[in-house]
């Protein structure tokens, strides 16, 4: 393979090509706490759609694998390295190439990140709303695993906000989608099929998304409520109201006690409400006026008394803001507390309490720890389970990714499948869709290069 990685180096220029030695242990893995590092062949870190596109000519020509990267904070080892093949990372690739304030749209390029892009809208008075947690996932990521996070209740998820992609397909050709209008009736939806497909179709390379104004009031509000099912109760409430949540959050008392306790943060909550609760609901409500986001407060904070919340509280901004921060570093808590796997799933809102109490009891029956916590706006759950028994782990995932499914479910509302997660979807998925999916997989990547073994069992190549 030293001819390859020669043809590669005069592509994107040799200092851009790493091998051996010199590629650094954060390309080797993603932030999945299942599965080992792998070291690639090489890492390529092209600046342009065209070296892309050479490099992905290079690649089908001599078959050799090849895994997209981007800020390799994804949770399912869709970014995880074959040993035998090319890392393709993005991180060159960090423009924004245009913000259209006309228009409200942006074109970056797929190594842009977050609260890059962030910070070149709040001068602006716009926003892209999309916030997975991590503000530091880049948009080339957040496209293939179609991101979503705790604003999804307003504004969606990714695929939501993209308006167009410039996609490289496994030979080097490039393809534009969509682009800055936001409907069409022409032909098959090529920028949907691309969302969430997990670099196994294409490589993304330029990506357009819709923007929103930024609004200056924000309020958040904190329900303790003695059941999970109460909360999930109190949603469709919410919701119907009127007052239009950014953010709804429901976090079970382990989850809330070890983000505040990782964060410093003391809400001020009496002790005795605490020993009455068993999980809390959190809104967040935005307003381009002040006293309209007041007049929404109080008929929430209302609404959720009446409801059964042991008590309201509407926090300060300053504690209001770093609870909302303090969820946002879920994962590292629970990561640093020992959890063994994080993973999530999606039911119909209404589902959810169902759905928990299922999962306390398949809990309960394999001796396992599970803390929870998730958008319940939009039905996203996220579990951390603390069960370092391999073979009890994984009997215990395949019976709840099987009970979200029971109830109308998906197996990952948000994370992706990548390696960690197709064993179960695979198994449990309609195997007609699996095989529809293969055979489009086919069409855009006949030789299998791109992604294999990651959301698709892998096809010889």
């Amino acid at each position: 393979m030293s001819d390859i990685v020669e043809q590669l180096r005069e592509v994107v220029g040799a200092g851009f090509v790493l091998t051996g030695d010199d590629v650094h242990i954060d390309y080797t893995h993603d932030e999945a706490l299942t599965g080992s590092p792998a070291t690639p062949m090489a890492v390529v870190r092209p600046g342009s759609t065209e070296e892309v596109a050479r490099v992905l000519a290079l690649a089908d020509d001599a078959r050799v694998p090849v895994v997209a990267r981007g800020s390799g904070t994804g949770l399912s080892g869709g970014a995880r390295p074959l040993a035998d093949g090319l890392v393709v990372a993005f991180d060159r690739m960090d423009h924004i190439l245009e913000v259209d304030v006309d228009n409200h749209v942006a074109v970056v390029q797929p190594g842009v990140t977050l609260e890059e892009l962030d910070a070149a809208l709040a001068p602006l008075g716009l926003v892209y709303p999309v916030s997975p947690g991590e503000q530091t996932a880049s948009l080339g990521g957040n496209v293939a695993t179609n991101a979503g996070g705790m604003r999804a209740i307003r504004y969606g998820v990714t695929r939501h906000r993209v308006l167009g992609l410039e996609a490289v397909l496994a030979g080097g050709k490039v393809i534009r989608t969509g682009g800055k209008f936001v409907k069409s009736s022409t032909g098959y939806d090529l920028t949907q099929l691309l969302i969430g497909s997990e670099g196994t179709l294409a490589l993304v390379a330029e990506v357009t998304v819709k923007l929103e104004p930024r609004l200056p009031h924000t309020a958040t509000l904190l329900a303790p409520f003695a059941t999970i099912d109460q909360v999930a109760r109190a949603v469709p409430r919410v919701v119907a109201s009127g007052a239009s949540p950014l953010i709804l959050e429901y976090l079970d008392v382990a989850a809330m006690s070890g983000i505040t306790n990782a964060a410093g943060l003391d809400l001020g909550i009496p002790d005795a409400v605490k020993k009455a609760t068993a999980a809390y609901l959190v809104v967040v409500l935005e307003s381009t006026h002040a006293d309209r986001l007041e007049q929404d407060t109080e008929a929430v904070g209302t609404m959720l008394a009446e409801l059964g919340a042991e008590d309201v509280y509407v926090l300060p901004p300053t504690a209001g803001s770093d609870l909302i921060a303090a969820r946002e570093r879920a994962f590292f808590v629970s990561k640093a507390a020992g959890s063994d796997d994080i993973v999530d799933t999606v039911v119909p809102r209404a589902a959810i309490p169902e759905f928990l109490a299922t999962v306390a009891r398949l809990a309960d029956a394999h001796g396992t720890l599970v803390s929870g916590c998730g958008h319940v706006g939009d039905g996203n759950v996220h579990l951390s389970v603390f069960q370092p028994d391999a073979g009890r782990r994984t009997e215990l995932l395949r019976a709840i990714f099987a009970a979200a499914l029971d109830v109308g479910g998906a197996v990952s509302g948000e994370h992706g499948i990548g390696v960690e997660k197709r064993p179960y979807f695979t198994e449990l998925e309609d195997p007609v869709k699996l095989e529809l999916m293969q055979r489009i997989k086919a069409a855009f990547d006949p030789h299998g290069i791109l992604n294999p073994g990651r959301l698709l069992v892998e096809r010889e190549r």
